[in-house]
Formats: structure tokens, C-alpha cells, sequence
């Protein structure tokens, strides 16, 4: 490959392609325009689907059901550990069923079954189904978000991987814009059919995510040896690409022994704790805003309109943040940095005790929670698909990064209780010490990856000075770098 600019040159694109020339930067866009697009509504009807509950309680009547009683019900979407099978259990089995499947089957399979389950939380009639529907919802969504990032990683170069999971990442946040907007529109629909609109926020954003997942049948593409869109010439470059770079081209059969080996790097697990430090702001900020919104003395109405600026910024900043990341090759001084950022606006938020300055000043505090933890968590969330190599190692890790991650999401619904309005003081003081600890998680991961990389330069040297070049080992391998 001459050059990432103008690709293969022509006679190395094959037979029957010799005066051809495909150029490189068209074709990341042509993939960019197919892909994201199509991954990225089904992410956005996830995150509205697993976040549409307290838009919900904001318009719900108080004789359905205890507010301190519906937000507890929330964590059942991560985890219930009385039952067999968790939803964070279920995400390493997921990618291991995408990986013996297709994404073309597997990903609007989970988006149908997860739809239906959205759709039904509108119609029960009490908290114990309300709880059941919300587990199985964590069940059936759970496999979404892994299952994409390793998709990715089949598609684009290391180096452009992460750019790519960011921009599919930031859905979430669209999601908090739009969420608060269709809440604040759907929740007029009181009268029709139900004396209450809430009941219309699970089902009219259930059925669109079934009818989207349907037609994603025929939107997701597989890997590209099978895109239809895709010229030959063009399939040739890409191939080529991923196999100067990583191990996307490699045929390599599911093995138990792979997923042991993600379960026995460290490197792995840190991954898992840089996640496990930002979930819990994450999730609490999604599930909770209109709720400490409507606390600082707002209308259910205007709570939900409050919450698009917040998501709106958090959109842009991801995209920015991301795209300064991506070309300087640097992770952890950007997370660490955005969560810095967003611990400031927990700070704004636990300070300020003047009730007369309360609404414009922690209102400002959720400004900066929320454009540093989208882009943390973007940037965290692609960290293994960029460094982890060996395609089932690399399924299991994302996985792994998931369930392990999102327990701290089951603590922060545990901490949000109805009373605590409106300074929430528990809940925000965990989540801005989550936030610091988050700083010195990824700080010492990159420290440990530069000072692996170093060691490895040595070790590649004298390979290269004997003239043994082992066969690919994953990322095991002294010539694999890591970036930090």
C-alpha cells in the first residue's frame, strides 16, 4: 500500500481491476455514509429505550407507583442478581453469538426483541411488571453496543476505529435531546386512550424501534468479503488495509481458549474499571436529569425541554474532543481530561446551597457533567477495539468492558432517591469521586501500555537482529503497539 491517500496503486488491485484506482479517502467516507448511519439510529433508539423511564416519571400520577420505587426499578436494566441470567451477563454470550452468526441477523434480532419489551412497559398495571419488563429490556438490549464495536473493528483500521465507535457513541447523547423533546411532546397525549401520557412515551418509542429494526434487515451490512456496496476494486483496498494493520482479515474460528485470554489480561480488566469509573455518572445522568431538572423549582414541561442544551453541547463536544483525539493518537490524556471537566460540574452542583442562585447555577453544572462525560466515555468505550488483537479476544474484551462497567450504573440507581431533591447530595458526591478515580484509572492504564510499548521496541530489536519473525501472535505479538 503506497499511501493512506491515494491507495492501491492499480496493478495491485488484481485481476481484471489494472486501471482502476480506488482512492482511500473516498472510500472511508463511502463506508462512513453506510455504516454509521445505519448502527447509529439503532444505538439511539437504545439508549431513548433504556432512558424514556424518568421522562416517564416526571408525567406519572403519584398513585401509580412510588417514585423512590420506580427509580430502584431502573436497575434492573443492568443487573438482577437473583436471576440466572443478568443483562450484564448476557452481553460476552451476545458477541460470541454474533460472532458465529451475522451482524445482518444478530443486531435487528436484539433491536426487534428489545422493542417489544419497550413497547409492553407502556401497558402494564403494576410495579412488579413494570420491574419484570425493565429486566428483560436489559437482556435484550445488552448485546447492542459490544456487538457494534467489534462489528468496527472488522471494517476500519486501528487507528480509525476509534473516531468511528465515538461517533456511534455520541447517538447518546442525541438520544438526551431528542428524549426530552418527544417526552415533552408525547406527554400531551393525556386523554387519548389513557387519562395519563406517559404510558405513550414507552409505546410509540417501542414501535419505532421495532419498525426501524425490521427495515435494518436490509440497511446493516456483514464484513466487507460480502458488501454488496462495495466494488471490487474497492473490497481489494479494504482487504488490504486491514491486513497491513490488524487481524479483521484473519480466519479465525471461535475458541474458549481466546476468551481466557481477555479474562487473564490485566490490560483488559483496566479497560473494564476506566468504563466502570464513568457508568455510573453516565447512567445517572441520563436516567436522572429531568427528575434534578424539575427539583430546582421547574415544570414537568420545562424539566424535559431543559434537557436538550445539556445533550445538544455534549454532541458537539464529543465529535470535537473525539476528532482531537484521533489525530494526535492519544487516549488517556483526553478522558482523563473530559472527566476533569465534568467533575467540575458535579462541584457546581454539591456547592452551591443558596437557594436564590440554585436553578441557574446547577443547571450550569449539568452543562459540564455532560460535555465531559459523553466524550470520556466515547473515547474509553473504543480503547480496546484500537488495542486488543485476536478477533474473539477482542469480542469478549468489549463485552467484558460492558458488563463489568455498567455495575456502576446499578450503584448510581441506588443512590438518586426521590427525597434527596434538589441537591441529590449522595449521588452527585459519588459520582464526582467516581469521576477522580476515573482520572487516575486511565492515567496509570496509559502509563502501563507506554512503558509495554517500550519494552516491546527492545524485544523487536533483537528479533530483528536475529532474523526470527514469529508468526502473528495477536496482541501478544513484540512488534503490536499499544496506543495510550
Amino acid at each position: 500500500m503506497s499511501g493512506e491517500k491515494k491507495g492501491l496503486p492499480p496493478s495491485d488491485l488484481g485481476d481484471g481491476a489494472s486501471t482502476v484506482e480506488v482512492n482511500e479517502r473516498s472510500l472511508l467516507r463511502k463506508l462512513d455514509a453506510k455504516l454509521l448511519p445505519a448502527v447509529g439510529i439503532l444505538y439511539l433508539l437504545s439508549f431513548l429505550d433504556r432512558s424514556n423511564g424518568t421522562p416517564a416519571l416526571v408525567l406519572m400520577p403519584k398513585g401509580f407507583c412510588l417514585a423512590t420505587s420506580f427509580l430502584r426499578s431502573i436497575s434492573p436494566l443492568r443487573l438482577r442478581p437473583s436471576a440466572p441470567l443478568t443483562p450484564d451477563d448476557s452481553q460476552i454470550p451476545c458477541n460470541i453469538i454474533l460472532k458465529r452468526t451475522s451482524p445482518r441477523l444478530w443486531l435487528p434480532v436484539l433491536a426487534i426483541l428489545w422493542g417489544i419489551v419497550a413497547t409492553l412497559l407502556g401497558v402494564v398495571q403494576s410495579f412488579v411488571g413494570f420491574l419484570v419488563a425493565r429486566f428483560f429490556l436489559g437482556v435484550t438490549e445488552s448485546g447492542l453496543f459490544p456487538g457494534v464495536v467489534f462489528y468496527l473493528s472488522m471494517w476500519y483500521k486501528r487507528r480509525e476505529r476509534q473516531y468511528r465507535i465515538s461517533l456511534f457513541f455520541s447517538a447518546a447523547s442525541l438520544a438526551g435531546a431528542f428524549g426530552g423533546m418527544l417526552a415533552y411532546g408525547i406527554g400531551k397525549m393525556g386523554g387519548i386512550v389513557w387519562e395519563n401520557g406517559w404510558r405513550w412515551i414507552f409505546i410509540l418509542e417501542g414501535i419505532a424501534t421495532v419498525l426501524v429494526a425490521v427495515a435494518a434487515f436490509w440497511f446493516i451490512e456483514n464484513y466487507p468479503s460480502t458488501a454488496t456496496f462495495l466494488t471490487p476494486p474497492e473490497r481489494r483496498l479494504i482487504h488490504a488495509r486491514l491486513a497491513a494493520d490488524s487481524d479483521a482479515l484473519h480466519d479465525e474460528s471461535f475458541s474458549w481458549s481466546s476468551v481466557l485470554d481477555a479474562l487473564r489480561d490485566p490490560s483488559c480488566w483496566l479497560y473494564c474499571l476506566g468504563f466502570h469509573t464513568l457508568s455510573l455518572p453516565l447512567y445517572t445522568l441520563s436516567l436522572f436529569l429531568p427528575t434534578v431538572i424539575k427539583d430546582l423549582g421547574y415544570a414537568a414541561a420545562e424539566a424535559q425541554l431543559l434537557t436538550i442544551p445539556p445533550y445538544a453541547l455534549a454532541f458537539l463536544t464529543t465529535l470535537l474532543v473525539s476528532t482531537y483525539s484521533e489525530r494526535l493518537q492519544r487516549r488517556a490524556v483526553f478522558i482523563a481530561g473530559s472527566s476533569a471537566v465534568a467533575a467540575v460540574g458535579y462541584i457546581l452542583l454539591l456547592a452551591n446551597t443558596d437557594p436564590t442562585q440554585r436553578p441557574v447555577v446547577s443547571y450550569l453544572g449539568t452543562f459540564f457533567a455532560a460535555v465531559g462525560i459523553y466524550p470520556a466515555t466515547a473515547l474509553v468505550l473504543s480503547w480496546p477495539a484500537i488495542n486488543v488483537s485476536g478477533q474473539t479476544k477482542r469480542a469478549t474484551a468489549n463485552a467484558m468492558q460492558i458488563s463489568v462497567g455498567n455495575l456502576g450504573a446499578v450503584m448510581g440507581t441506588q443512590l438518586y432517591r426521590a427525597n434527596d431533591g434538589p441537591r441529590f447530595v449522595v449521588g452527585h458526591a459519588v459520582a464526582l469521586g467516581y469521576l477522580v478515580a476515573n482520572v487516575v484509572v486511565v492515567l496509570l492504564l496509559a502509563r502501563k501500555l507506554r512503558g509495554e510499548n517500550e519494552r516491546r521496541a527492545a524485544v523487536a530489536e533483537e528479533i530483528k537482529d536475529v532474523g526470527e519473525v514469529p508468526d502473528w501472535m495477536g496482541d501478544v505479538d513484540p512488534r503490536w503497539r499499544f496506543e495510550y
